[in-house]
């Protein structure tokens, strides 16, 4: 188990841990997008609602409402360049955990959202654009870090591009080639097709197991989704810590 763990959140890829590792984090965006709905009223994980609730906003004149939005696309932007930063430190030190870092920074902040939740209603004013903005980081945090492991190939929280990447190979396999045609085949990637209809499907679970979570068990819900993540993350972080701490003449 603590070798299937470590292969995901590991420096040295494969298309394989890459996929696992997506069906995970996007198992858990579904769930923190849902539970983050049910807390504050706001879906945190996609921008172009929140953009375009801005510029609605902006339109009527609603300049407390336009500085809330501009706040958690701020938060979104900074949660990725955070995963960035994090990769490229450790990577440049050569550590295992360039992955596992940001990784574990998720779980800390889901915990963080599960600890504070409680106390919203008490201090809605002050605590509820702060909750939102967490949310929107822990996002793009982790949009981030899948986007920069699978060079861009997947993504966690952007449902939108995986609707249309679907959408494409969709048209692609329905395509009737011509028979004389010279030109190569149009032809679906059914391997990517299945990936892009998985991940839908787990954000789609996520959402609906987050959601009734919520309900059931309040903010607790989060510390389960923290737990997942930081069992993600744990494996290459203890290791580079060994390496720390390891007597010298042992590393000689």
């Amino acid at each position: 188990m603590l070798a299937a763990f470590r292969a995901l959140s590991a420096p040295q890829r494969s298309a394989r841990a890459d996929r696992h590792l997506a069906y995970c984090l996007t198992f858990a965006a579904g769930a923190a997008n849902a539970g983050g709905f049910m807390a504050v009223g706001q879906y945190t994980s996609h921008m172009s609602g929140i953009v375009s609730a801005m510029a609605d906003h902006l339109t009527l004149g609603q300049a407390a409402l336009v500085g809330a939005g501009l706040s958690a696309f701020l938060a979104f932007v900074a949660g990725a360049a955070t995963s960035a930063i994090l990769v490229n430190w450790a990577r440049r030190r050569g550590l295992r955990s360039e992955y596992a870092l940001p990784l574990m920074l998720e779980a800390v902040l889901l915990a963080l959202f599960a600890l504070i939740g409680p106390r919203l209603q008490s201090w809605a004013w002050a605590l509820v654009p702060l909750t939102v903005m967490l949310l929107c980081f822990i996002m793009g945090l982790q949009n981030a870090i899948i986007t920069k492991l699978s060079q861009a190939r997947i993504r966690t929280t952007h449902i939108t591009g995986l609707v249309t990447d679907m959408g494409i190979e969709i048209g692609k396999a329905l395509y009737v080639n011509g028979a004389g045609s010279t030109l190569p085949p149009v032809r679906a990637d059914r391997d990517k097709l299945g990936l892009l209809a998985s991940l839908i499907g787990l954000f789609f679970a996520g959402g609906v197991l987050g959601a009734k979570a919520f309900m059931t068990t309040g903010f607790t819900a989060a510390y389960a989704l923290a737990a997942l993540v930081a069992a993600l993350a744990i494996a290459p972080i203890l290791e580079d810590l060994k390496a720390v701490f390891r007597p010298k003449d042992r590393q000689a």
